[in-house]
């Protein structure tokens, strides 16, 4: 049997990490093999849609590593339990492992001079000088025997989880499930000007829960444009390489809580649940589901889970002197209704407009952040006149304002 139609075989066999056949690459490499079989259009259509998604992810020079990648995200029996800590693989299912890897290795190692020396179609299409791809170097999860390899992805798996949250970092709860959020916004912590003191009191409780240390639910509240979202965002870009990870919760899925949890409580990951722009009217029947998530409800809330909102309302609800003057006999009793909301998240961080000096000041750095050769007094004041035309001082308004400085001054304008 020919080393072609051998490999396509033993892809066929996989069992523990079977999946890794629906990946785009893995799956157009593993239609080549057995195209090896059919007549020449087919041959030629599946080595050139082959290629075509192996450059797309840019790994036409070193296939190993895309094959290598999705054995890391595959998420499987072995791959779960490794992920959740578990330890004492029956004797089967690590021979399994072992098996499924020295396949990998050995498809991942197969080169176009393969198909031309050992293939049917070698001397028919070897004039088309098709496009050719490399194997690469061994990646380190792959290096070894498949003995040590299999050690190597559990103590992977172990650190990084599986599946979607081994290759994602940030995610949204959607349709009551965990979809990743592909392009995620990039903004750093050093991205972010001023507010020193309430963005270095949230990245300390986050690397307090990340160490396993007590850490609380979050709300950071205040004045529109001051960078809440951002900063909460700005943590996640920072410590995802330390094993955190978040999800994005719309205000109406908060009765989903509970399935949420559950679904995450097993990961080893920590993650924080994202609600931003969070408030809600009188009559809003979320606000007892969020209550019992944070504190409260019979299901506790999983160690390797927090809350984090922001919102521009310190107590969360909507509240008019109507509501204060009512008819209502206990009517400090709905007061204390409304404020035990907010009282729930341990941290409270408040975000505040700044002054014209802090403005300005965050106007600087930003703009020396993009290295714009400008006059300061030119700079400022454009900035003031900004800030009047938008309604008020914020850093949103800041940033907006270089960037349209920015704008004009590499247009030679």
């Amino acid at each position: 049997m020919n080393r072609i139609k051998h490999a396509a075989r033993a892809m066929a066999s996989l069992s523990v990490f079977n999946g890794i056949l629906k990946q785009p690459v893995t799956n157009a490499f593993y239609r080549l093999l057995w195209a090896d079989d059919a007549d020449d259009e087919e041959f030629l259509n599946a080595w050139g849609g082959f290629f075509g998604l192996l450059s797309g992810r840019e790994c036409d020079a070193d296939f190993a590593r895309c094959i290598a990648e999705d054995v890391m995200y595959d998420e499987n029996v072995f791959s779960r339990m490794s992920a959740a800590g578990k330890t004492g693989f029956s004797e089967n299912m690590l021979a399994a492992v072992e098996r499924d890897i020295e396949i990998v290795k050995e498809a991942a190692s197969v080169t176009p001079a393969d198909f031309f020396s050992d293939g049917n179609h070698g001397a028919d299409v070897k004039t088309l000088r098709l496009p050719q791809w490399k194997s690469g170097e061994t990646p380190y999860l792959l290096d070894g025997t498949p003995k040590a390899c299999v050690k190597k992805l559990e103590e992977y798996y172990g650190g990084s989880g599986c599946g979607i949250f081994a290759r994602h970092r940030a995610f949204i709860w959607r349709n009551r499930e965990i979809c990743p959020v592909l392009y995620p916004d990039e903004t750093r912590l050093s991205d972010l000007k001023g507010y020193e003191m309430q963005r270095g009191t949230a990245v300390e409780n986050t690397t307090a829960f990340l160490n396993g240390l007590p850490a609380n639910n979050c709300l950071l509240y205040g004045d529109r444009g001051t960078g809440k979202s951002s900063t909460v965002k700005a943590i996640l870009n920072e410590y995802y390489t330390k094993g955190l990870r978040m999800v994005g919760m719309p205000k109406e899925s908060i009765p989903d809580f509970p399935l949420l949890v559950d679904k995450i409580a097993g990961i080893p990951m920590k993650f924080i649940i994202f609600i931003d722009d969070l408030s809600f009217s009188k009559e809003d029947d979320t606000y007892a589901s969020l209550k019992a998530a944070l504190e409260g409800g019979l299901a506790a809330r999983p160690l390797n889970t927090l809350i984090y909102a922001t919102s521009n309302r310190r107590h969360l609800v909507r509240e008019s002197f109507a509501d204060r003057e009512g008819d209502e006999i206990h009517l400090n009793d709905t007061i204390q209704e409304n404020l035990s909301l907010a009282d729930r998240f341990g941290l409270a961080i408040n975000f505040t407009l700044p002054d014209k000096d802090q403005y300005l000041e965050i106007v600087r750095k930003i703009a020396a952040d993009r290295q714009l050769d400008v006059n300061g007094e030119e700079l400022e004041k454009g900035a003031q006149a900004w800030a009047i035309s938008r309604g008020g001082r914020s850093p949103r308004c800041a940033k907006q304002y270089v960037r349209t400085v920015e704008a004009k001054y590499k247009s030679g304008k």
